[in-house]
């Protein structure tokens, strides 16, 4: 079965899927004329939510929006994902996973923006948002709606569930002696008490959380970096080179070619930030505006955030501490580096990451999950599958996940697949929306904080 659903994986984390990712990512920067790079500064502003009426609809503010969607991106791929990008495609990859986060906010303004035209207020005053509404109502293809809230609901269980239990209870034995079961229950009865809130609760948590777990671990990075700061230039050098002219084997290090520092860091770096896959409109579509055009733009921060900040800490530390020709790969790779940096600290800020980076990522994925389970079944199938979510997670914990892994990937790109089409299609609408929002002074500036101008 492995053998079987790693062939199937292959197919569908193939070529296809990378060109599909990567070329609509190309489109929309085309189409909406670069706004991740024009609008940048603008989208900052908007995160403080004054730009909004506050008797909007929705559940959370932006920060709150943008928190949850990155408590549930910055994970495991910022820690685990660069070690095996950088292991299997050199430092080159590192330049791809850029290139990659730079299109993925393309993405993540489409999708984000989409997201919240066409979502539902129910009328206990809850949201339904994410590509299963826009598919429906703007695209008219409810039948992509179905398999998209269908797929995401199947990986909730493993990205989102087991897999970031497990990655919690590796390190928390290996550093702190406390077994598998017990941490699995604890993170269980942890994320339980912040789900049965809903959005609102989740938000409220992420909002503190991300902020913390991120300042963290950039320190971390940082005293390492700082240790061998004449070396950032050559760091930078040597991704920039590796990046087009592939990596000559030294020491463990077996050596990429262009093509794998390609392939591995676009594939490492959509893992990271998640853009195109179509999880984070959920979130930020419980956003409290009433224009699309503001949550795309607060949205678009996120693989800025998490890639382009957040990876790049960590593959400077594997390539400044040397440690990324040692023959190691994944967070092994990553806690070495950290080693080297700083002797018999290093390890323990990885494996408090990843405890803080799991835990936010099992408590976002759980919304994720109910809204797709609400969507398909109604609001009294959510209750049963928040239950369900929590028992897994001490499981996750204790079990070998490779299969999960597996099913886990595969969904992820099932996922990926009609949450494209839907953008592709639809992308007449991000344009017209795009150019009526800056058309108006009024809505760009409102009035009321002009001088915020």
């Amino acid at each position: 079965m492995q053998q079987f659903l790693g062939t199937i994986n292959g197919i569908v984390w193939g070529p296809v899927t990378i060109i599909l990712l990567v070329g609509t990512g190309i489109l929309l920067a085309i189409v909406v004329k670069a706004i991740q790079v024009r609008k940048f500064v603008y989208a900052w502003k908007l995160i403080s939510g004054k730009f909004d009426n506050p008797e909007d609809d929705g559940e959370i503010t932006h920060f709150q929006a943008l928190s949850a969607a990155l408590s549930a991106t910055i994970g495991t791929g910022n820690i685990a994902g660069v070690g095996t990008a950088v292991a299997l495609g050199g430092p080159g990859a590192i330049f791809w996973m850029w290139v990659t986060a730079v299109f993925g906010m393309g993405l993540k303004y489409a999708e984000c923006l989409l997201s919240l035209k066409f979502r539902t207020i129910h009328d206990d005053g809850s949201v339904g948002a994410g590509p299963m509404y826009y598919l429906e109502k703007g695209l008219g293809q409810k039948w992509l709606a179905i398999l998209f809230a269908l797929f995401a609901a199947i990986a909730s269980f493993g990205i989102g569930n087991m897999v970031q239990a497990n990655s919690v209870a590796e390190p928390v034995l290996t550093y702190f002696h406390i077994p598998k079961i017990i941490t699995g229950l604890i993170i269980g009865g942890l994320v339980f008490a912040v789900i049965v809130g809903g959005i609102k609760r989740i938000g409220q948590v992420a909002s503190r959380l991300v902020p913390l777990m991120c300042i963290f671990y950039i320190a971390g990075a940082l005293l390492v970096i700082l240790k061998f700061i004449d070396g950032v230039p050559a760091a930078f050098a040597l991704i920039f080179h590796d990046a087009f002219t592939g990596t000559a084997a030294g020491g463990g290090f077996a050596g990429a070619a262009v093509a794998q520092a390609i392939r591995f860091g676009v594939a490492r770096g959509v893992f990271s930030n998640e853009a195109g896959l179509g999880s984070a409109p959920i979130a930020h579509g419980a956003a409290q505006t009433q224009e699309p055009v503001r949550e795309g733009l607060v949205a678009m921060l996120g693989p800025f955030i998490d890639t382009i900040v957040i990876c790049t800490m960590t593959a400077l530390v594997i390539i400044l501490s040397g440690a990324y020709t040692l023959g190691l790969t994944g967070a092994d790779l990553t806690a070495k580096g950290f080693n080297i940096g700083i002797a018999g600290v290093g390890g323990y800020i990885v494996a408090i990451g990843i405890i803080f980076f799991a835990f936010s990522t099992a408590i976002s994925w759980s919304y994720y999950g109910d809204r797709c389970v609400d969507y398909l079944f109604g609001q009294k199938m959510v209750t049963p599958y928040r239950i369900l979510y929590c028992i897994l997670l001490p499981i996750g914990a204790v079990v070998q996940l490779d299969l999960v892994w597996t099913i886990s990937d595969i969904t992820n790109a099932l996922m990926a697949w009609p949450n494209l089409i839907g953008l592709i299609f639809l992308s007449p609408i991000v344009i017209k929306s795009t150019r009526e929002y800056f058309a108006d002074p009024k809505r760009v500036y409102p009035p009321s904080i002009t001088s915020m101008k």
